[in-house]
């Protein structure tokens, strides 16, 4: 909601702003995981929160670099969405019942967030190219294929290990 309250003359303005927000999006993540690998009982998935605690950490040194190579100060600007999408996580976190099925639901909750990070490293990495940062999009990229190769190891774990060994329970009828 504070986007609106902004003003963007030009593409560089957006472009720190989403910078700015995705600075504090991953800022929360790293608040986050740590939770999450608590709360898994899966060791894969517990691992790969781990491991991804410690590129997200790199993430947020990343983009202090960015802002050191457009010139601007690392800022935060709140980002709503991943409030959200943690609070989403929160709730698996306490989620009470079969651990397997909390585990896919943390998977769940997990590849929101990887999705909503996939787009914004996206967008500003095409904004980067659009305003000549090519250096720029080169590490946004690198993030972004860190992001993609995240989701893809939670969907592997969901697959080979945490879905299957869920109760099923009765389907519904539609």
């Amino acid at each position: 909601m504070a986007m609106f309250a902004n003003s963007f003359e030009n593409l560089n303005d957006l472009f720190v702003f989403e910078l700015k927000d995705l600075y504090d999006a991953e800022h929360q993540i790293t608040e986050a995981l740590p939770k999450m690998k608590e709360a898994a009982t899966n060791p894969q998935l517990k691992l790969a929160f781990e491991s991804h605690l410690r590129e997200t950490q790199n993430h947020v040194r990343r983009l202090e670099q960015v802002f050191s190579q457009i010139g601007c100060q690392p800022e935060r600007e709140t980002c709503a969405a991943m409030k959200g999408l943690i609070s989403e996580g929160q709730g698996m976190i306490n989620a009470k019942g079969n651990n397997t099925v909390r585990d896919a639901g943390l998977i769940s909750a997990a590849q929101r967030v990887e999705h909503y990070e996939m787009a914004s490293y996206g967008t500003v990495r095409t904004l980067a190219q659009q305003l000549g940062f090519m250096d720029v999009a080169r590490t946004l990229q690198q993030t972004l294929d860190e992001e993609g190769n995240a989701d893809k190891k939670l969907t592997s774990i969901a697959q080979s290990s945490v879905n299957v060994t869920s109760p099923q329970g009765e389907p519904m009828n539609a």
